[in-house]
Order: structure tokens, then C-alpha cells, then sequence
């Protein structure tokens, strides 16, 4: 037990200024220490087995009697059998860590596409994703922790949108799921997701599909292709060629826009398009018919360019430039279309089986079992069937019927 000290005033503390500790007594082992101009308190106690010196403050920020108010603190504590230095040190350590984890949900998405961008098809993809978070969840939840977030802000963010801009809205509830999901893994924060849709959402918000009507995209009816690609290849420019090259082969504008002459060998007839610029990621080989492949070896190149179809400056063609091409011919088209045409021409006019079109359009298996044993990609059998619609395609006499509907199947 320590030796009792006189306990001292304010007074007499105040003029204390010689290097040294010094008992204030009031409560025992409290001292005053003081090292050139700092000073500071010390309570000295046995804390189980050991002797600690605890450090309660500088002075004059704390008083004299609040030194005092302290040391009776950390003293009764230490009766109750707990070390409150100990106490105090994982109190730091838990603060620390909790300011470490605390990140607003704008800093969230920014990791978690960091992390993601491996994965991205372009970077208009990325560019997509921060729009629409900076846009509809930005001003609601951005500079809000990440682990604040509530199922009323979700929801905040979700139903001025829902019913009148319900793709958008859908996508915007996936992007702030899987960016509260990473953050929860990264241990931002805890429990359930207020983002989720199965379960939870779905319960207060009606379902896309009975909200949004479906607008297909347009497409020419099967006997208009040959007249349409008689007008075509009486036009000139890039985007005429790309737009010709993109009907013979059935692939997306994506696709064509991106063709470089690496992925081509005209000996072979054959376009590899790789994995990193198809939609179901996997690599495609093209079959080019004698049409397609005449329509590039007639195509000039540029030096030190890749691109099959360079646009201005050397860079691909704007999603746009091929669209503009079927406006300008007063058709109510768009270039996806012409991926229905292929195969309503492959179902309606020839034999081919279904899996052989299928395959040519690129679309992904959707049985796990089926697309397990499947090893092949039925070039040979493509080919046939390629340069038969590219036959098809050169034969203007054929004409009939108005711009259709593509339907829900057709529009991947």
C-alpha cells in the first residue's frame, strides 16, 4: 500500500516547476511528473502482479481534481479485479480499427470495381457501372459509411425510378448489392444486405417484368436482306463495310467494330474473335463465307493499325456509326437485328440444326451438361451454312414484307 502523502492544493500544485515526481496525495499513487515544461499525471498501483504506471492526462488540461476523479476511477477498477490500462489499450486498438474500417460507400464502389478490373469487358463497362452509382445512389449513400447503409436508403435510392426507369432501377439495386457484398466481406461492415432482391426487396418493390413493357429491338423480315444488301454495297464509307461484314457473319456490332486484321486469316477463312471481346467470354472462330472474305481483301489498312474498320484518330467505330448507316436508308432497323434475320432464315428456310446456328451466333449453352460434353464448335458444319446466307444475302430478287419485332430469345 503506498505511503500516505499530504495532499496538496491547486495552489501548491501550481507552483511546483522543478524536475521530479511529486505526490499530490487524495488518492494514493497519484503524482504529479514533471520534465522540463511538460507536466503530466501518474498513478502508480499493483495491477495483479505487476507495477504499472498509468498515465492520466497532462496538466493543466486536467485539473487537479480531475486527476484525482480519475485516479479513483482506475483504482476502483483495479479492486473489481480488471486492468485498466489494458482496458484502455484495447479501447484505442478497437477505435483504431473501427476508423480503419469506416469507408463511405462511394469509396467502396471505387475498391470494389478496382478489384473487378480484370473482369470488365471495355471500359465503357467500368464507365457504366460509375454513372449509374454516382448518379442514383450517390447523393443518397456516397459519402455515408458503408456500413450505415439501411434498407431505407436503398429504397430511397430505388423508388422515384422503379416504375419509370425500371432497367436502370434494376441494375442500379444489383451494382449497390454487390458492392455492400464485397464490402461486407472485406469487413466494412455486418449483417444482411438491404440490397438483396430474393427474399427482401422483392417483398416491397413489384417486379421489373411486370412493370417495364418489353421493347424488342428491329430487324428486317428474312426476303428484305437480299434488296437491303444490294443497297448496302452500293454505298461507301467504313461503317457500310463494317455493317455488310457484321450481316454475313451474324456477330455482333461489338464484334465488328472491335475486328482486328490479327484475328483474321484470309487464307484459311476464318476470323478468331478471343475471349476477351466476346460476351460469353469464351474465344469464337468465325467461318468468313467468299462474299465476306472478298469484302476484306478489298479493304484498305492503314499503317500501324490494327483495326479492320478504324474510325477517326485510328480508334473503333462509335456504337452509333452503324445505326446512322441504316437511318440514312429509311429503315426502322438497328444492327442486332440482323442476328434475328440469320436465324429465322436458319430456322424457316433451311435444314440446319438448331445447336449448328446456335453456335454460329456465338450465344452461350444454357445446360451445364450439354455445354460440359460439347467439345467442338462445328466449324465445318458453319461453314456450309455461312456461305449459303451469304447467298441468300447476294440474291436481290427475293423482296417482301415490313421491318419486325426481333423476339425476347433473339435479343442476346
Amino acid at each position: 500500500m503506498p505511503k500516505r502523502a499530504r495532499e496538496l492544493s491547486a495552489l501548491e500544485i501550481g507552483r511546483l516547476s522543478a524536475p521530479g515526481l511529486f505526490a499530490v496525495g487524495g488518492v494514493p499513487g497519484l503524482y504529479l511528473q514533471i520534465n522540463g515544461a511538460a507536466k503530466s499525471w501518474i498513478l502508480r498501483a499493483l495491477i495483479g502482479r505487476k507495477r504499472r504506471d498509468m498515465g492520466l492526462g497532462g496538466y493543466p488540461a486536467v485539473t487537479l481534481a480531475m486527476a484525482r476523479e480519475k485516479a479513483r476511477q482506475a483504482r476502483a477498477a483495479i479492486d473489481a479485479g480488471t486492468d485498466p490500462i489494458l482496458e484502455r489499450d484495447r479501447a484505442k486498438s478497437a477505435l483504431l480499427a473501427a476508423q480503419a474500417s469506416a469507408i463511405t460507400f462511394a469509396v467502396a464502389a471505387r475498391m470494389f470495381m478496382d478489384g473487378r478490373s480484370d473482369e470488365w469487358r471495355s471500359d465503357k463497362h467500368r464507365q457504366q457501372w460509375a454513372n449509374t452509382l454516382d448518379t442514383y445512389a450517390g447523393p443518397i449513400i456516397g459519402s455515408m459509411h458503408v456500413a450505415d447503409v439501411r434498407k431505407e436508403h436503398v429504397l430511397a435510392i430505388l423508388e422515384p425510378i422503379w416504375k419509370t426507369k425500371t432497367a436502370t432501377a434494376t441494375r442500379v439495386r444489383g451494382r449497390i448489392e454487390q458492392v455492400l457484398d464485397w464490402a461486407t466481406a472485406r469487413g466494412h461492415r455486418e449483417g444482411e444486405n438491404p440490397a438483396r432482391w430474393r427474399g427482401h426487396l422483392d417483398k416491397l418493390l413489384s417486379r421489373p417484368n411486370k412493370i417495364a413493357k418489353v421493347e424488342h429491338h428491329a430487324a428486317l423480315p428474312i426476303d428484305a436482306v437480299g434488296a437491303f444488301m444490294a443497297d448496302l454495297r452500293m454505298r461507301e464509307g467504313v461503317g457500310a463495310r463494317a455493317l455488310e461484314l457484321l450481316v454475313l457473319t451474324a456477330a455482333r456490332s461489338g464484334e465488328v467494330r472491335g475486328a482486328a486484321w490479327s484475328e483474321i486469316d484470309l487464307e484459311g477463312a476464318t476470323w478468331t474473335i478471343p475471349a476477351s471481346r466476346m460476351k460469353a467470354h469464351q474465344e469464337h472462330r468465325v467461318p468468313l463465307s467468299k462474299p465476306a472474305v472478298r469484302l476484306l481483301k478489298a479493304l484498305p489498312r492503314l499503317d500501324g493499325c490494327d483495326l479492320v474498320f478504324p474510325g477517326s484518330r485510328g480508334k473503333p467505330l462509335s456504337d452509333m456509326t452503324l445505326t446512322a448507316i441504316l437511318r440514312r436508308m429509311d429503315l426502322d432497323a438497328v444492327p442486332h437485328g440482323f442476328r434475328s434475320t440469320f436465324r429465322d432464315w436458319c430456322s424457316e428456310r433451311t435444314s440446319y440444326p438448331a445447336e449448328v446456328a446456335e453456335m454460329a451466333l456465338a450465344h452461350a449453352i444454357g445446360n451445364k451438361v450439354e455445354a460440359a460434353y460439347r467439345r467442338g464448335d462445328l466449324l465445318a458444319k458453319r461453314a456450309h451454312m455461312m456461305e449459303a446466307w451469304a447467298d441468300f444475302c447476294s440474291d436481290p430478287s427475293i423482296t417482301s414484307g415490313a421491318v419486325v419485332r426481333l423476339r425476347a430469345r433473339d435479343v442476346a
